[in-house]
């Protein structure tokens, strides 16, 4: 198992080599000038803009810049924003864990309730029931991220004053302890449950076309004629024997959440990686805009690596065969 990883890790090095030179060219071909953006609308005399570009190297070539950038890489320097006057990587670590309690908590939730929904639709036996479920599911399905949390924020923030609107804590915060966690569970529940309504009918279409087919399985035929109830049929051979699409689509979903942060974050108001990006992109703080984009790619590597291996834990003809 070590060696699958390492090996899986030493795969990850030229696909994370690929993302920085990819968008190091889209940014050389997006339109905007980053020391303008750097020192704004008034003008400047000549000297000053150019010892901006000399500073940061903006008059460099492309080729010298993306060099200089895997230089920097190695040493654990993911650049200057100067946009916040910080290392990049300050601002990535600060605002990382937000985003990743943010996709985590949609994430884990989604793919318990969609399991449940797509079991419940493949397993039922009255045909009404399965059609509500498919319905539901794909109606949430077909709802952008960002419509759903605005049509959140309108009904239990803005009609029902359920819950907050934006950010993560209040302006003024004295609580402590369980107060203080129920209380950042309150900012949390909305952009939380738009991350989980997304991520729940995915989960349940995939979960549902595996029932069905686990279900006509020649195991679960001798399993019924063994006497064995329909909950350990379904419990202990359906579910488990269905999981495995789930799994294969775990890491790919993940990469999609993290994406979809962009939108979601943007919507509440959230501070984490995702506003980051935005911010960055509406200022041409390129520095900043490499160090997020290499960042929710490393995260998507690791998803991967995790689901190969809980493939591997749930399916042992894998793990015989490496």
């Amino acid at each position: 198992m070590a060696r699958f990883i390492i090996a899986r890790l030493g795969h990850a090095i030229p696909l994370l080599i690929g993302v920085i030179v990819v968008i190091f060219c889209v940014l050389q071909m997006v339109p905007g000038d980053p020391v303008q953006a750097i020192i704004g609308q008034f003008p400047v005399p000549p000297a000053y803009r150019a010892s901006i570009e000399e500073r940061f190297h903006l008059n460099d070539p492309l080729y010298i810049r993306l060099f200089q950038y895997f230089v920097n890489l190695a040493q654990g320097d993911l650049g200057y924003s100067f946009r916040a006057q910080r290392p990049v990587l300050d601002l990535i670590v600060e605002r990382a864990p937000r985003t990743l309690l943010l996709a985590a908590s949609g994430y884990a939730v989604g793919i318990v309730v969609g399991i449940m929904i797509g079991v419940q639709s493949a397993v039922t036996n009255h045909r009404s029931v399965d059609r509500f479920w498919n319905a539901l599911v794909l109606v949430g399905y077909a709802m952008p991220t960002f419509w759903i949390g605005q049509l959140l924020v309108i009904v239990f923030a803005m009609n029902l004053g359920w819950l907050p609107t934006q950010g993560m804590a209040p302006l003024i915060d004295r609580s402590t302890g369980f107060a203080w966690v129920l209380d950042r569970m309150r900012y949390l529940a909305l952009p939380m449950t738009t991350y989980a309504i997304y991520e729940a009918t995915r989960v349940a279409r995939l979960i549902r076309t595996s029932v069905i087919g686990t279900l006509g399985q020649g195991y679960i035929v001798t399993a019924r004629q063994k006497g064995l109830s329909r909950r350990e049929i379904i419990q202990g051979h359906v579910i488990r024997n269905s999981i495995l699409p789930v799994v294969t689509a775990m890491g790919y979903s993940f990469g999609t959440a993290m994406g979809g942060a962009v939108l979601i974050e943007s919507v509440f108001s959230w501070p984490g990686v995702g506003s980051l990006l935005i911010e960055s992109i509406r200022l041409r703080d390129n520095q900043t805009i490499v160090g997020v984009v290499l960042f929710v790619a490393v995260c998507v590597i690791l998803m991967n690596l995790i689901v190969d291996i809980l493939y591997s834990w749930l399916d042992p003809r894998i793990r015989l065969a490496r």
